[in-house]
């Protein structure tokens, strides 16, 4: 068993590589930007870290979507419809939590195929 840790740092581990899988948790934006630009700038992120793995966009298996505030649901839906083709969209779900910081509205969990 192989697990690979990129992109660590001491608050959050940003992709975990086991089995084939690419795990990146925790990805968020910057604080006080609205929920479109954060969303933006986590999926921008996410296209990064997935090269890094080896993978890309179209190899995600399931997406976990937390917002601040669920009324925010459908500007960040349209992000993320402009960004993933419908034939390679992913499992995905959504829930409202109370992020981190004040000002942080958007956070991903993504699971892909290596």
């Amino acid at each position: 068993m192989t697990i690979t840790r990129f992109d660590f740092d001491t608050r959050i581990h940003h992709g975990v590589v086991h089995n084939g899988t690419v795990y990146l948790t925790g990805q968020v934006g910057t604080p006080g930007t609205s929920a479109e630009a954060q969303m933006q700038e986590v999926l921008d992120k996410i296209d990064r870290l997935l090269a890094k793995a080896g993978t890309s966009r179209d190899r995600i298996l399931h997406v976990q979507m937390w917002l601040d505030d669920i009324r925010d649901f459908d500007a960040v839906n349209r992000v993320w419809d402009r960004w993933i083709t419908p034939e390679h969209a992913p499992a995905r779900s959504s829930g409202e939590g109370r992020m981190a910081k004040p000002g942080m509205l958007v956070e991903l969990i993504v699971t892909a195929a290596v």
